[in-house]
């Protein structure tokens, strides 16, 4: 399995190891790269990371393979891709599937059936999930295809640079048309799932656009400024309209069997080529029937 490799070009003249750094790669992956049977090839002969470059010097990183845990197997199952290349895998999730295995779900994940299709397509990786769903939760997952890219990507949440939008469908009507909820979220102390807001808790950010009202219900656009657990599910309970069959956060089943949540739109900025990607995924057909 040929491994994953990018190359680089030096704008001036500067310690390698610095260079790398300023690429973006992290000292966890350059020690991978280092022990792991990697290599660093500045135009075409391999070098230490001591290495002086001279400008326009071509820098390549090839990146060793990856082994799978032994934890997670491999499952052949149904797979809605967006949007594929060398470095990224973005997937349409169906609801009521884990993205990881649980306890509970040990079998049937997303994360099984991407480990079976890797392996089948030559993949030399092991699992990278950059943008996790909740089990009942439908849309778009965004999957990085070696350990350097999941790091690119976690740097652009950080940084805010990877936009994730939801459609959702809550109990009673929003007063507002737009707002945005500010409150930390923390484990609530009884229990090892669910979450809640309390001041000790670590920031959230949730804006939150009203699209239309219904009889009891309405459907809400929300963009996530922090990526915490259980954070939209939290923050619309806590305002008092909590999402329709989420039944642990205070809504009701009488009208969807599932949270009647959907991420449907992805944004973010290649981490290889710098360019601005935009993905959208439509409603699920329970949540479509509803409007």
């Amino acid at each position: 399995m040929k491994p994953f490799q990018l190359t680089y070009v030096a704008a001036d003249s500067i310690l390698l190891r610095e260079a790398l750094s300023g690429w973006g790669i992290s000292k966890r992956t350059l020690a991978s790269v280092k022990y792991s049977g990697g290599r660093i090839l500045v135009n075409g002969k391999e070098v230490t990371v001591r290495h002086v470059l001279e400008k326009d010097d071509a820098v390549t990183v090839i990146f060793p393979n990856e082994e799978r845990g032994e934890g997670l197997i491999a499952e052949e199952g149904p797979l809605k891709v967006v949007y594929e290349d060398e470095a990224l895998l973005i997937i349409d999730k169906p609801p009521v599937q884990n993205t990881i295995p649980s306890r509970e779900h040990p079998t049937g994940s997303l994360a099984n059936i991407v480990a079976k299709y890797f392996e089948d397509q030559g993949i030399p990786a092991t699992l990278h999930i950059a943008t996790r769903l909740d089990r009942d939760t439908s849309g778009l997952v965004c999957i990085a295809k070696n350990r350097h890219i999941h790091h690119m990507l976690s740097m652009q949440q950080q940084e805010k640079k990877m936009k994730r939008r939801y459609q959702a469908l809550v109990h009673g009507q929003l007063e507002k048309t737009e707002l945005v909820i500010t409150e930390p979220i923390g484990r609530k102390s009884t229990s090892i799932i669910e979450r809640e807001v309390r001041q000790d808790g670590q920031f959230a950010e949730t804006q939150v656009q009203v699209l239309r009202h219904f009889d009891g219900y309405s459907h809400v656009k929300l963009q996530l400024n922090t990526g915490r657990t259980h954070q939209i599910r939290v923050h619309l309970s806590h305002i008092g309209h909590p999402l329709l069959g989420d039944d642990l956060y205070g809504g009701k089943r009488d009208l969807i069997a599932r949270q009647a949540l959907h991420c449907g739109e992805l944004e973010l900025i290649h981490p290889t080529t710098g360019k601005l990607l935009s993905f959208a995924s439509p409603l699920n057909g329970d949540m479509a029937k509803l409007l």
